[in-house]
């Protein structure tokens, strides 16, 4: 071996401490950790689906007062609170179940596991996820 001869690369596992600021994920990566998130988030918040459904369907008395929780609030919560966490439901739905085709469409088909298609399926998962979260968003606070 001659001393021009370029040294390969060392792979060593990352430290929590010292690597994880500078460490940088690949999008796919990313996505990856999202859908986990949202799956989470949507267990976390499953209480709060049952009560917006129950309030929504039980009578038209409830619905005045599910309708009202979004303007008005609900007890000590402002309203735009409740919207908030309406808005992170809605991005953890929509994240999940887009995420989710995507890694059944992987499962199903196996030319699509590469790096190219991981790459770019990670980016439309989220610029549709985001892209649909921004326009349900803005039809739940009212802008059109």
């Amino acid at each position: 071996m001659t001393e021009l001869a370029k040294k390969r690369p060392e792979f060593r596992n990352i430290n929590i401490f010292h690597d994880v600021r500078t460490y940088r994920m690949p999008l796919a990566a990313l996505v990856s950790i999202l859908h986990r998130i949202s799956g989470m988030i949507m267990f976390i918040l499953l209480p709060f689906v049952i009560w917006m459904f129950d309030t929504s369907v039980s009578s038209e008395f409830s619905f005045a007062r599910f309708t009202s929780a979004f303007a008005a609030g609900v007890g000590f919560v402002p309203g735009w609170l409740v919207k908030l966490v309406a808005l992170a439901l809605i991005w953890a739905y929509l994240h999940h179940l887009i995420a989710g085709l995507r890694h059944v469409w992987m499962d199903v088909s196996h030319s699509a596991v590469n790096k190219d298609f991981g790459r770019q399926s990670a980016a439309f998962t989220l610029v549709v996820s985001i892209a649909l979260t921004l326009v349900l968003g803005a039809k739940l606070f009212g802008l059109y």
